[in-house]
């Protein structure tokens, strides 16, 4: 009835700002007695509170570097904090030092503290070791080459081996093969099916898997795979047994079994295991199986450990309530991972009944500290102490070892049921008939008022879908209206694009063939042209050759009168070795007129040679500017062919692309 706070201090790193803000939150604390529930809701009631943070920039020169801007928190105070300090006047909350905060922070308890203290042991604790000795795996590799070559007989050495424990690298295919779904395809296919539904469990299932092996990597956080998966299992499961549906529990089984082995694997041993091991039995009829298990606990209590029986029932601690706790410890998975691996060994290997065994071990180990509780530690001790002490691997063997030495026999077992389903019928039978009637009366008066509130709801949701399926219906059909709207428009647009690709053809090959014409005229021009480039060639060839021979033929004729000239007396006087004219006395000019004839003869000649020759090289370059002349025209020729060609293809494609654009605005 104490009010009691818990603080919170949230380290928040916040940019330019030079050390991280710590921010105080307080909020009140409600404490409970052990036994006031089994299962406590988890709250998430949310808590706001808005704080006041004062900056100051730093300098420049205080600076650690120059890159940007800092600043440092001058105070940071909470609203609920400045409204106590207007009403009492005390100071405001300062920022602690940042040498200071980790003064502030509670170190994590030590582990004799943390046996002590009232916290339950989160499930998923505990480290398992997958280090095993090579004697042990050879024994094992050779029991399982030996089992596959028969699977349906179980190996004799099996039992004395899985006692020990199966190692944990083998764990997942062991605990297949002793399910008997080492090869199950068809709860591999359901299973694919299956996670395709919708579970009318949903919300149960997404509220537990968060509080599933909280304390472990795969599962801790928030929509990662492991939560992920573990969602779709038991969503899967529940769809797939739809008289039990999920029950609270499975999610922790399912978890165990995905730490092992693939999604659709483990949804198969878990149909196993609830199906061909009894514990779906634990959840019908009321759990009346659940209650009997109660029973044979504590006749076996009576049985083997009379004197904490006793004190039981001194305490005022019924069989179900110990018994109760000890099923939820083990349901819950609230043993460190080893133990509750070592259990599915033994549950899948000598069946539901094992875990009579690890009670009465776990009840004889702890005797002496049961005895000296009253009937609130009994179950504080339940609930946190007994998970505690078995968080080493070491202890947790010794009371594995000790649950398997303890023969408990079927026997047994079957006479407590029996005696347990007697008492029951007595009792109903011992039962005031009219207080039956009246509690079966209750019974069914609140199974109708249930089924006409289910009923009434049934009617509300079929009015509803009836009204939301007859607006979907108008809908359907206003949609349907338009859609065969455009049906219509997009038909008359198809008829018109047809008529249209028509006319484009008939276009396109006209167009072909005016091209092809026009090709035809290209290639005769060029023929033509070619032809004359060739006359010309030819004809420039023999005047080459025409100017080469006169050119040589004067060359002879300027020798041969050369020569003469030499061979003349006269002659000689007036021209020397190079053949040029000598510069004559006057007497000489007088006196020989015939020597002057002769000269200007000689000059007329030569003259008419040089004039022809003149001709000759001016018809040369004439000839040699027409041939450049027409292959710059033949050059020119070919570039207005390969443009023509473009032309036409590009005038096409455009003239194609503009009809269409015009006809699709005309259409819009």
């Amino acid at each position: 009835d104490k009010v009691l706070f818990m603080t919170t201090a949230v380290d928040l790193v916040i940019t330019e700002v030079q050390e991280p803000v710590r921010f105080i939150l307080e909020t009140k604390v409600r404490v409970c007695s052990p036994n006031e529930r089994l299962f406590w809701p988890f709250s998430k009631r949310s808590s706001t509170e808005n704080f006041f943070l004062k900056l100051k920039q730093i300098k420049q020169k205080d600076r650690k570097n120059n890159s940007d801007t800092l600043y440092e928190v001058v105070c940071l105070e909470s609203e609920s904090e400045r409204e106590r300090r207007k009403t009492t006047a005390s100071p405001s909350l300062r920022l602690p030092q940042s040498g200071s905060q980790g003064s502030m922070i509670p170190s994590p308890p030590e582990d004799d503290e943390e046996e002590d203290n009232d916290e339950p042991l989160l499930s998923g604790s505990g480290d398992v070791s997958k280090e095993c000795a090579e004697k042990i795996l050879e024994t094992w590799g050779e029991l399982l080459s030996k089992w596959h070559l028969n699977l349906s007989v179980r190996p004799k050495t099996l039992s004395a081996l899985v006692r020990s424990g199966v190692p944990e690298a083998l764990r997942g295919e062991v605990w297949q093969l002793l399910a008997g779904c080492h090869n199950n395809d068809h709860l591999v296919e359901k299973y694919r099916i299956l996670i395709t539904k919708e579970s009318p469990q949903d919300s149960a299932i997404t509220r537990d898997i968060n509080r599933t092996f909280p304390a472990h990597d795969y599962f801790k956080d928030t929509g990662g795979d492991g939560q992920d998966s573990l969602y779709k299992i038991c969503k899967a499961y529940s769809v797939y047994d739809e008289e039990i549906g999920y029950c609270q529990g499975q999610s922790f089984l399912a978890a165990v079994l995905l730490l092992h082995m693939p999604e659709e694997q483990a949804f198969s041993v878990l149909v196993k295991i609830m199906f061909d091991y009894g514990l779906r039995e634990l959840f019908k009829q009321n759990f009346e199986d659940l209650h009997c298990k109660f029973y044979q606990l504590e006749r076996l209590m009576q049985e083997y450990i009379p004197d904490l029986y006793n004190h039981f029932l001194d305490i005022s601690l019924e069989a179900h309530m110990y018994a109760s706790q000890w099923f939820l410890t083990l349901f819950t998975a609230k043993f460190p991972l080893y133990m509750v691996f070592h259990i599915i060994d033994l549950l899948l290997c000598e069946g539901i009944s094992v875990i009579f065994n690890v009670a009465l071990g776990l009840l004889k180990t702890t005797k002496d500290d049961l005895l000296l509780t009253d009937f609130e530690g009994a179950l504080k001790f339940f609930r946190v102490q007994l998970p505690k002490r078995y968080r080493s691997e070491e202890n947790a063997k010794k009371l594995m070892e000790l649950a398997c030495n303890m023969k408990i026999s079927q026997k047994k077992l079957k006479k407590y049921e029996k005696e347990y389903h007697t008492m029951r019928e007595q009792q109903a039978q011992q039962e005031d008939p009219i207080e039956r009637y009246e509690r079966e009366n209750r019974r069914l008066q609140e199974a109708n008022m249930r089924l006409e509130q289910e009923n009434d709801d049934l009617a509300h949701e079929l009015v509803t879908s009836k009204i939301a399926l007859r607006k979907d219906l108008d809908n359907a059909e206003e949609k349907a209206d338009a859609l065969n709207k455009e049906l219509l428009m997009t038909k008359q647009k198809l008829i018109d694009a047809e008529e249209e690709k028509r006319r484009l053809e008939e276009e396109s090959a006209q167009l072909k063939e005016m091209c092809r014409r026009e090709l035809d005229k290209a290639e005769s021009e060029i023929k033509k042209n070619s032809s004359i480039i060739g006359d010309y060639k030819q004809i420039c060839s023999q005047l080459s050759e025409r100017l080469e021979k006169q050119q040589t033929a004067n060359k002879a004729e300027i020798e041969k009168i050369r020569q003469k000239v030499d061979d003349c007396e006269h002659c000689r006087e007036f021209f020397n070795k190079e053949g040029r004219v000598k510069v004559a006395s006057s007497a000489k000019d007088g006196s020989d007129e015939d020597t002057d004839e002769e000269k200007e003869t000689l000059k007329n000649q030569l003259r008419e040679m040089e004039l022809e020759l003149a001709q000759t090289k001016l018809q040369l370059v004439e000839a040699e500017c027409k041939i450049q002349d027409l292959e710059h025209h033949l050059g020119l020729a070919l570039n207005e062919v390969q443009a023509a060609k473009k032309t036409w293809f590009n005038r096409t494609i455009s003239s194609i692309k503009t009809v269409t654009g015009v006809q699709g605005k005309e259409t819009c």
